[in-house]
Protein backbone atom coordinates (compact mmCIF):
# COMPACT_ATOMS: atom_id res chain seq x y z
CA UNK A 1 0.00 0.00 0.00
CA UNK A 2 1.50 3.47 -0.27
CA UNK A 3 2.01 5.16 2.71
CA UNK A 4 -0.18 8.19 4.29
CA UNK A 5 0.25 11.74 3.52
CA UNK A 6 3.19 12.69 5.00
CA UNK A 7 3.47 16.56 6.10
CA UNK A 8 6.50 18.49 4.62
CA UNK A 9 7.31 22.40 5.40
CA UNK A 10 6.39 24.78 3.29
CA UNK A 11 9.96 24.97 2.80
CA UNK A 12 10.46 21.82 1.69
CA UNK A 13 7.08 22.32 -0.61
CA UNK A 14 8.75 25.46 -2.27
CA UNK A 15 12.45 23.40 -2.62
CA UNK A 16 10.41 20.41 -5.15
CA UNK A 17 8.34 23.18 -6.82
CA UNK A 18 11.56 25.34 -7.65
CA UNK A 19 13.73 22.30 -8.36
CA UNK A 20 10.69 21.37 -11.04
CA UNK A 21 10.56 24.48 -12.37
CA UNK A 22 14.16 26.12 -12.22
CA UNK A 23 15.90 22.51 -13.77
CA UNK A 24 13.34 20.55 -15.66
CA UNK A 25 11.01 21.23 -18.74
CA UNK A 26 7.29 21.06 -19.48
CA UNK A 27 5.95 19.62 -21.85
CA UNK A 28 3.08 21.75 -24.29
CA UNK A 29 3.77 24.62 -22.42
CA UNK A 30 5.41 28.23 -21.69
CA UNK A 31 7.45 27.82 -19.05
CA UNK A 32 6.85 31.01 -17.18
CA UNK A 33 3.83 31.48 -15.11
CA UNK A 34 3.52 27.95 -14.73
CA UNK A 35 1.69 26.21 -11.60
CA UNK A 36 1.83 22.60 -12.07
CA UNK A 37 0.14 20.01 -9.50
CA UNK A 38 2.50 18.97 -6.95
CA UNK A 39 1.61 15.35 -7.09
CA UNK A 40 2.78 13.70 -3.78
CA UNK A 41 1.44 9.98 -3.90
CA UNK A 42 -1.13 8.28 -6.56
CA UNK A 43 -3.68 5.46 -5.23
CA UNK A 44 -6.55 4.05 -7.59
CA UNK A 45 -8.68 6.76 -9.22
CA UNK A 46 -7.20 10.02 -6.70
CA UNK A 47 -3.92 11.89 -7.26
CA UNK A 48 -2.53 13.64 -3.76
CA UNK A 49 -0.55 17.08 -3.68
CA UNK A 50 1.57 17.67 -0.47
CA UNK A 51 -1.23 19.64 1.19
CA UNK A 52 -3.44 16.61 1.09
CA UNK A 53 -5.61 18.10 -1.46
CA UNK A 54 -7.06 15.13 -3.34
CA UNK A 55 -7.76 14.78 -7.41
CA UNK A 56 -9.96 12.64 -8.82
CA UNK A 57 -8.19 11.42 -12.27
CA UNK A 58 -10.50 11.93 -15.08
CA UNK A 59 -8.44 11.34 -17.46
CA UNK A 60 -6.12 8.61 -16.69
CA UNK A 61 -3.17 11.25 -17.00
CA UNK A 62 -2.90 10.88 -20.25
CA UNK A 63 -5.44 8.17 -21.00
CA UNK A 64 -2.42 5.97 -20.29
CA UNK A 65 -3.04 4.68 -15.89
CA UNK A 66 -5.78 2.12 -17.08
CA UNK A 67 -5.71 0.05 -13.92
CA UNK A 68 -5.63 3.20 -11.60
CA UNK A 69 -2.48 4.09 -9.48
CA UNK A 70 -0.08 2.26 -7.24
CA UNK A 71 -0.90 -1.34 -7.80
CA UNK A 72 1.05 -3.32 -5.97
CA UNK A 73 0.65 -6.33 -8.63
CA UNK A 74 2.98 -4.49 -10.89
CA UNK A 75 5.33 -3.00 -8.26
CA UNK A 76 6.34 -6.60 -6.87
CA UNK A 77 6.37 -7.89 -11.01
CA UNK A 78 9.18 -4.83 -11.42
CA UNK A 79 10.72 -5.55 -8.19
CA UNK A 80 11.00 -9.58 -8.41
CA UNK A 81 12.40 -8.98 -12.30
CA UNK A 82 14.97 -6.46 -11.64
CA UNK A 83 16.23 -8.80 -8.89
CA UNK A 84 16.71 -11.62 -11.44
CA UNK A 85 17.94 -9.69 -14.52
CA UNK A 86 17.48 -5.56 -15.20
CA UNK A 87 18.39 -5.52 -18.55
CA UNK A 88 20.07 -7.37 -21.44
CA UNK A 89 20.66 -6.28 -24.99
CA UNK A 90 17.20 -7.23 -27.27
CA UNK A 91 19.31 -9.54 -29.50
CA UNK A 92 19.11 -11.64 -26.32
CA UNK A 93 16.16 -13.86 -24.78
CA UNK A 94 14.68 -13.41 -21.43
CA UNK A 95 11.28 -15.63 -20.04
CA UNK A 96 9.47 -12.87 -19.61
CA UNK A 97 9.75 -11.09 -23.24
CA UNK A 98 8.45 -14.43 -24.18
CA UNK A 99 5.88 -14.85 -21.96
CA UNK A 100 4.05 -11.41 -22.94
CA UNK A 101 4.67 -11.75 -26.75
CA UNK A 102 2.70 -14.87 -26.20
CA UNK A 103 0.32 -13.09 -24.39
CA UNK A 104 -0.39 -10.51 -26.62
CA UNK A 105 -0.89 -13.11 -29.71
CA UNK A 106 -3.48 -14.74 -27.39
CA UNK A 107 -5.68 -11.17 -27.17
CA UNK A 108 -4.72 -9.73 -30.31
CA UNK A 109 -7.23 -10.23 -33.59
CA UNK A 110 -6.66 -12.55 -36.17
CA UNK A 111 -2.96 -13.23 -37.23
CA UNK A 112 -1.29 -11.15 -35.14
CA UNK A 113 1.42 -12.91 -33.46
CA UNK A 114 4.32 -11.06 -33.29
CA UNK A 115 5.63 -8.07 -31.69
CA UNK A 116 8.20 -6.06 -31.72
CA UNK A 117 9.09 -4.23 -28.60
CA UNK A 118 9.49 -0.27 -28.61
CA UNK A 119 9.77 2.57 -25.79
CA UNK A 120 5.93 4.35 -26.25
CA UNK A 121 3.60 5.19 -28.59
CA UNK A 122 5.69 7.55 -31.13
CA UNK A 123 8.13 4.74 -31.41
CA UNK A 124 5.65 2.37 -31.93
CA UNK A 125 4.44 4.45 -35.02
CA UNK A 126 7.36 5.74 -36.06
CA UNK A 127 8.84 1.56 -36.29
CA UNK A 128 5.04 0.47 -37.71
CA UNK A 129 5.92 3.19 -40.60
CA UNK A 130 9.04 1.98 -41.36
CA UNK A 131 8.04 -1.83 -41.73
CA UNK A 132 5.27 -0.48 -43.87
CA UNK A 133 7.43 0.36 -46.37
CA UNK A 134 10.27 -1.91 -45.98
CA UNK A 135 7.02 -4.94 -46.61
CA UNK A 136 5.19 -2.87 -49.63
CA UNK A 137 8.06 -0.92 -51.36
CA UNK A 138 6.10 1.84 -51.57
CA UNK A 139 6.35 5.56 -49.45
CA UNK A 140 3.22 6.85 -48.64
CA UNK A 141 0.87 6.79 -45.32
CA UNK A 142 -2.52 7.99 -45.64
CA UNK A 143 -3.68 9.47 -42.29
CA UNK A 144 -6.65 11.81 -40.88
CA UNK A 145 -6.39 15.37 -40.15
CA UNK A 146 -8.47 15.37 -36.58
CA UNK A 147 -5.36 12.46 -35.33
CA UNK A 148 -2.76 12.63 -33.12
CA UNK A 149 0.13 9.70 -33.80
CA UNK A 150 3.10 10.97 -31.55
CA UNK A 151 5.63 13.91 -31.15
CA UNK A 152 8.98 12.55 -32.62
CA UNK A 153 9.54 14.02 -36.01
CA UNK A 154 7.60 11.01 -38.09
CA UNK A 155 4.88 10.41 -35.94
CA UNK A 156 3.90 13.93 -35.71
CA UNK A 157 4.10 14.51 -39.52
CA UNK A 158 1.67 11.39 -39.57
CA UNK A 159 -0.71 13.02 -37.37
CA UNK A 160 -3.11 15.85 -38.12
CA UNK A 161 -2.87 17.68 -34.63
CA UNK A 162 -1.85 21.31 -34.61
CA UNK A 163 0.82 20.96 -31.93
CA UNK A 164 2.72 19.91 -35.01
CA UNK A 165 2.58 23.67 -36.33
CA UNK A 166 5.45 24.81 -34.74
CA UNK A 167 8.05 22.19 -36.56
CA UNK A 168 5.86 22.06 -39.84
CA UNK A 169 8.71 23.54 -41.67
CA UNK A 170 10.92 20.08 -41.02
CA UNK A 171 7.77 17.78 -41.10
CA UNK A 172 8.67 13.79 -42.04
CA UNK A 173 7.69 13.54 -46.32
CA UNK A 174 4.99 11.18 -47.44
CA UNK A 175 1.92 11.68 -45.38
CA UNK A 176 -0.83 12.37 -46.84
CA UNK A 177 -4.02 13.55 -45.09
CA UNK A 178 -8.16 13.21 -45.92
CA UNK A 179 -10.77 14.30 -43.90
CA UNK A 180 -12.59 12.89 -40.69
CA UNK A 181 -15.36 10.75 -40.99
CA UNK A 182 -16.97 13.11 -38.25
CA UNK A 183 -20.63 13.06 -38.09
CA UNK A 184 -21.19 16.06 -35.83
CA UNK A 185 -19.17 18.06 -37.82
CA UNK A 186 -19.81 16.51 -41.05
CA UNK A 187 -17.17 17.97 -44.11
CA UNK A 188 -19.76 17.17 -46.23
CA UNK A 189 -23.01 18.51 -43.95
CA UNK A 190 -24.51 14.86 -44.31
CA UNK A 191 -27.48 13.95 -42.33
CA UNK A 192 -26.86 10.07 -40.61
CA UNK A 193 -30.26 9.39 -42.68
CA UNK A 194 -29.16 10.58 -46.20
CA UNK A 195 -25.21 9.76 -45.81
CA UNK A 196 -23.41 8.27 -48.41
CA UNK A 197 -20.09 7.76 -46.86
CA UNK A 198 -18.39 11.14 -48.82
CA UNK A 199 -15.56 10.18 -46.14
CA UNK A 200 -14.95 7.15 -47.71
CA UNK A 201 -15.38 7.84 -51.39
CA UNK A 202 -12.94 10.88 -50.52
CA UNK A 203 -10.17 8.67 -48.86
CA UNK A 204 -10.66 6.10 -52.29
CA UNK A 205 -10.25 9.08 -54.43
CA UNK A 206 -7.28 10.47 -52.17
CA UNK A 207 -5.55 6.89 -53.13
CA UNK A 208 -6.25 7.61 -56.87
CA UNK A 209 -4.75 11.23 -57.18
CA UNK A 210 -1.90 9.90 -55.14
CA UNK A 211 -0.85 6.95 -56.74
CA UNK A 212 -2.34 2.99 -55.47
CA UNK A 213 1.05 1.76 -56.04
CA UNK A 214 2.75 4.99 -54.29
CA UNK A 215 0.74 4.11 -51.06
CA UNK A 216 2.62 1.77 -47.86
CA UNK A 217 -0.20 1.86 -45.19
CA UNK A 218 -3.54 3.73 -44.25
CA UNK A 219 -2.86 4.76 -40.74
CA UNK A 220 -5.89 4.91 -38.27
CA UNK A 221 -6.64 5.31 -34.34
CA UNK A 222 -8.60 2.30 -33.43
CA UNK A 223 -10.86 4.54 -31.56
CA UNK A 224 -10.23 8.60 -31.84
CA UNK A 225 -8.74 10.41 -28.51
CA UNK A 226 -7.40 13.78 -28.14
CA UNK A 227 -8.43 15.00 -31.27
CA UNK A 228 -11.84 14.68 -29.65
CA UNK A 229 -13.19 10.95 -29.47
CA UNK A 230 -14.50 11.38 -32.99
CA UNK A 231 -17.05 8.54 -33.47
CA UNK A 232 -16.58 6.06 -36.86
CA UNK A 233 -19.57 5.06 -38.50
CA UNK A 234 -19.80 1.48 -37.96
CA UNK A 235 -18.99 0.25 -41.26
CA UNK A 236 -15.89 2.52 -42.09
CA UNK A 237 -13.59 0.55 -40.51
CA UNK A 238 -14.75 -2.21 -42.90
CA UNK A 239 -14.65 -0.21 -45.87
CA UNK A 240 -11.16 0.44 -44.79
CA UNK A 241 -10.76 -2.70 -45.18
CA UNK A 242 -12.00 -3.57 -48.50
CA UNK A 243 -9.87 -0.55 -50.15
CA UNK A 244 -6.68 -1.57 -48.50
CA UNK A 245 -7.89 -5.61 -50.02
CA UNK A 246 -8.49 -4.24 -53.12
CA UNK A 247 -4.97 -1.98 -53.69
CA UNK A 248 -2.90 -3.98 -51.61
CA UNK A 249 -2.54 -1.44 -49.26
CA UNK A 250 -1.72 -2.21 -45.65
CA UNK A 251 -4.05 -1.15 -42.53
CA UNK A 252 -2.14 -0.30 -39.39
CA UNK A 253 -4.07 0.67 -36.36
CA UNK A 254 -3.21 3.03 -34.04
CA UNK A 255 -4.56 1.73 -30.78
CA UNK A 256 -1.80 3.77 -28.29
CA UNK A 257 -4.89 5.52 -26.55
CA UNK A 258 -7.47 2.75 -27.56
CA UNK A 259 -6.05 -0.24 -26.83
CA UNK A 260 -6.20 -2.44 -23.47
CA UNK A 261 -9.32 -1.93 -22.70
CA UNK A 262 -9.81 1.03 -22.49
CA UNK A 263 -12.81 1.08 -25.14
CA UNK A 264 -14.60 -1.88 -23.20
CA UNK A 265 -13.08 -4.31 -25.24
CA UNK A 266 -8.84 -5.27 -25.66
CA UNK A 267 -8.68 -3.12 -28.70
CA UNK A 268 -10.63 -0.29 -30.15
CA UNK A 269 -10.54 -1.99 -33.76
CA UNK A 270 -12.54 -5.27 -32.06
CA UNK A 271 -15.99 -2.92 -32.33
CA UNK A 272 -15.83 -3.02 -35.98
CA UNK A 273 -14.71 -6.84 -36.02
CA UNK A 274 -11.86 -6.05 -38.20
CA UNK A 275 -8.21 -7.53 -38.81
CA UNK A 276 -5.50 -4.89 -39.52
CA UNK A 277 -2.46 -5.88 -40.78
CA UNK A 278 -0.56 -3.97 -37.88
CA UNK A 279 -1.06 -2.83 -33.97
CA UNK A 280 0.93 -0.02 -32.80
CA UNK A 281 0.37 -0.21 -29.15
CA UNK A 282 1.78 1.72 -25.88
CA UNK A 283 0.49 3.61 -22.68
CA UNK A 284 -2.53 0.91 -21.59
CA UNK A 285 0.42 -2.40 -22.07
CA UNK A 286 2.06 -1.01 -18.74
CA UNK A 287 -0.35 1.84 -18.01
CA UNK A 288 2.50 4.55 -17.84
CA UNK A 289 4.31 2.48 -14.54
CA UNK A 290 7.66 1.58 -16.85
CA UNK A 291 7.66 2.91 -20.29
CA UNK A 292 7.18 0.09 -22.89
CA UNK A 293 5.22 0.46 -26.75
CA UNK A 294 5.24 -2.37 -29.10
CA UNK A 295 4.12 -3.34 -32.65
CA UNK A 296 2.57 -6.62 -33.81
CA UNK A 297 1.90 -8.00 -37.10
CA UNK A 298 0.51 -10.04 -39.06
CA UNK A 299 2.06 -13.47 -39.88
CA UNK A 300 2.24 -12.56 -43.58
CA UNK A 301 4.48 -9.29 -42.82
CA UNK A 302 6.33 -11.62 -39.88
CA UNK A 303 6.78 -14.15 -42.46
CA UNK A 304 8.67 -11.56 -44.86
CA UNK A 305 11.43 -10.83 -42.89
CA UNK A 306 12.44 -14.66 -42.12
CA UNK A 307 15.02 -14.26 -44.75
CA UNK A 308 15.02 -10.22 -44.82
CA UNK A 309 16.74 -8.60 -42.02
CA UNK A 310 14.55 -6.53 -40.01
CA UNK A 311 16.39 -2.86 -40.08
CA UNK A 312 15.00 -1.72 -36.76
CA UNK A 313 16.20 -1.77 -33.63
CA UNK A 314 15.94 0.40 -29.95
CA UNK A 315 18.74 0.28 -27.49
CA UNK A 316 15.93 -0.34 -24.97
CA UNK A 317 13.60 -2.98 -27.04
CA UNK A 318 12.21 -5.96 -24.85
CA UNK A 319 13.05 -4.35 -21.94
CA UNK A 320 13.00 -6.99 -19.13
CA UNK A 321 11.44 -4.98 -16.64
CA UNK A 322 9.02 -3.21 -18.87
CA UNK A 323 8.08 -6.43 -19.90
CA UNK A 324 7.50 -7.86 -16.40
CA UNK A 325 5.14 -5.05 -15.64
CA UNK A 326 3.67 -5.60 -19.11
CA UNK A 327 2.58 -8.67 -18.18
CA UNK A 328 1.24 -8.00 -14.29
CA UNK A 329 -0.91 -5.34 -16.47
CA UNK A 330 -2.42 -7.51 -18.79
CA UNK A 331 -3.15 -10.48 -15.97
CA UNK A 332 -4.93 -7.18 -13.75
CA UNK A 333 -7.35 -6.71 -16.50
CA UNK A 334 -8.18 -9.96 -16.64
CA UNK A 335 -8.45 -10.99 -13.01
CA UNK A 336 -10.19 -7.82 -12.20
CA UNK A 337 -12.67 -7.44 -14.96
CA UNK A 338 -11.12 -4.37 -15.92
CA UNK A 339 -12.21 -4.43 -19.17
CA UNK A 340 -16.05 -5.35 -18.47
CA UNK A 341 -16.10 -2.93 -15.94
CA UNK A 342 -15.06 0.17 -18.11
CA UNK A 343 -17.73 -1.42 -20.70
CA UNK A 344 -20.71 -1.44 -18.22
CA UNK A 345 -19.47 1.97 -16.25
CA UNK A 346 -19.31 3.72 -19.89
CA UNK A 347 -22.71 2.99 -20.35
CA UNK A 348 -23.18 4.56 -16.80
CA UNK A 349 -21.49 7.71 -18.09
CA UNK A 350 -23.18 7.85 -21.14
CA UNK A 351 -26.71 8.06 -18.97
CA UNK A 352 -25.30 10.68 -16.54
CA UNK A 353 -24.10 12.91 -19.21
CA UNK A 354 -27.40 12.50 -21.03
CA UNK A 355 -29.02 13.72 -17.78
CA UNK A 356 -26.72 16.57 -17.32
CA UNK A 357 -27.79 17.76 -21.31
CA UNK A 358 -31.21 18.88 -19.50
CA UNK A 359 -29.35 21.00 -17.24
CA UNK A 360 -26.12 22.66 -19.77
CA UNK A 361 -27.31 23.92 -22.87
CA UNK A 362 -23.47 24.42 -23.68
CA UNK A 363 -23.07 20.25 -23.84
CA UNK A 364 -23.70 19.78 -28.36
CA UNK A 365 -22.26 16.41 -27.77
CA UNK A 366 -21.24 13.53 -25.79
CA UNK A 367 -18.74 10.72 -28.07
CA UNK A 368 -18.09 7.93 -25.83
CA UNK A 369 -16.86 4.17 -25.90
CA UNK A 370 -16.02 2.07 -23.04
CA UNK A 371 -14.16 4.70 -20.95
CA UNK A 372 -12.80 6.82 -23.52
CA UNK A 373 -14.77 9.60 -23.96
CA UNK A 374 -15.49 13.86 -24.57
CA UNK A 375 -18.28 16.26 -23.76
CA UNK A 376 -18.05 19.07 -26.58
CA UNK A 377 -18.73 22.61 -25.33
CA UNK A 378 -21.20 24.67 -28.19
CA UNK A 379 -22.79 28.35 -27.86
CA UNK A 380 -25.44 27.29 -29.85
CA UNK A 381 -26.73 23.49 -30.37
CA UNK A 382 -28.42 23.78 -33.45
CA UNK A 383 -25.49 25.69 -35.28
CA UNK A 384 -23.20 23.71 -33.57
CA UNK A 385 -21.09 26.93 -32.78
CA UNK A 386 -17.99 25.62 -30.72
CA UNK A 387 -17.34 27.17 -27.30
CA UNK A 388 -13.69 27.38 -28.54
CA UNK A 389 -12.91 26.51 -32.31
CA UNK A 390 -10.20 24.25 -33.21
CA UNK A 391 -6.71 24.97 -32.92
CA UNK A 392 -8.22 28.87 -31.74
CA UNK A 393 -5.70 31.79 -30.79
CA UNK A 394 -4.74 31.92 -27.14
CA UNK A 395 -7.61 35.03 -26.83
CA UNK A 396 -10.42 32.74 -28.11
CA UNK A 397 -9.84 30.32 -25.03
CA UNK A 398 -10.69 32.86 -22.39
CA UNK A 399 -14.25 31.51 -22.38
CA UNK A 400 -13.09 27.58 -21.25
CA UNK A 401 -9.84 29.15 -19.37
CA UNK A 402 -12.23 29.36 -16.02
CA UNK A 403 -13.88 25.77 -16.70
CA UNK A 404 -10.38 24.49 -16.30
CA UNK A 405 -9.40 26.25 -13.44
CA UNK A 406 -12.87 25.53 -11.77
CA UNK A 407 -12.31 21.49 -12.83
CA UNK A 408 -8.68 21.76 -10.68
CA UNK A 409 -10.18 24.05 -8.03
CA UNK A 410 -12.98 21.52 -7.07
CA UNK A 411 -10.28 18.34 -6.85
CA UNK A 412 -10.18 17.42 -10.56
CA UNK A 413 -7.26 16.61 -12.86
CA UNK A 414 -8.41 16.03 -16.12
CA UNK A 415 -7.62 17.05 -20.32
CA UNK A 416 -9.53 20.44 -21.05
CA UNK A 417 -8.59 21.62 -24.67
CA UNK A 418 -10.24 23.75 -26.67
CA UNK A 419 -14.18 23.13 -26.10
CA UNK A 420 -13.42 19.36 -25.13
CA UNK A 421 -13.85 18.23 -21.31
CA UNK A 422 -12.67 14.40 -21.64
CA UNK A 423 -14.20 11.89 -19.02
CA UNK A 424 -11.32 8.85 -19.31
CA UNK A 425 -10.90 7.84 -15.91
CA UNK A 426 -9.43 4.56 -14.84
CA UNK A 427 -10.58 1.20 -15.66
CA UNK A 428 -11.62 0.18 -11.86
CA UNK A 429 -13.71 3.27 -11.07
CA UNK A 430 -17.26 2.93 -9.77
CA UNK A 431 -20.16 4.52 -10.14
CA UNK A 432 -20.03 6.66 -6.83
CA UNK A 433 -16.41 8.03 -8.18
CA UNK A 434 -17.93 8.43 -11.61
CA UNK A 435 -20.64 10.88 -9.77
CA UNK A 436 -18.11 12.76 -7.86
CA UNK A 437 -16.50 13.50 -11.08
CA UNK A 438 -19.39 14.49 -13.06
CA UNK A 439 -20.48 16.84 -10.63
CA UNK A 440 -17.52 18.53 -10.25
CA UNK A 441 -17.44 18.98 -14.81
CA UNK A 442 -21.15 19.74 -14.23
CA UNK A 443 -20.16 22.69 -11.57
CA UNK A 444 -17.37 23.78 -14.26
CA UNK A 445 -19.86 23.86 -17.39
CA UNK A 446 -22.26 25.78 -15.69
CA UNK A 447 -19.72 28.74 -15.93
CA UNK A 448 -19.83 28.92 -19.98
CA UNK A 449 -24.02 28.22 -20.02
CA UNK A 450 -24.40 31.97 -19.80
CA UNK A 451 -22.34 31.83 -23.44
CA UNK A 452 -25.41 29.84 -25.16
CA UNK A 453 -27.61 31.69 -27.56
Amino acid sequence: MISEHQVITDAEKETIRRNNLDYTLFSWSKQAGLNPIMVQRAEGVYLYDYDGKRYIDFSSQLMNVNIGHGHPKVAAAVQQQMAEVSYVTPSCATKVRGELGKKLAEIAPGNLNKTFFTLGGAESIENAIKIARLYTGRHKIITRYRSFHGASYGSMSAGGDPRKLAADSQQAPNFVHVEDAFCYRCPWSQKPESCARECVSHLERVIEFEGPENIAAILMEGESGSSGCIKYPKDYWPRLREICNKYGILLIADEVMSGFGRTGKWFGIDHFGVVPDMIAMAKGITCGYIPLGGVMVSDEIAAYFNDRPLMAGLTYSAHSVACAAALAVLNIYEDEGMIENAAAMGKYVEQQVEAMKLKHPSIGDFRNTGLLGCIELVKNRQTKEPMVPWNGKPETQAIMNPVAAKIRELGMYTFVRWNYIFVAPPLNITKDQIDEGLDIISQAIALVDGHCY
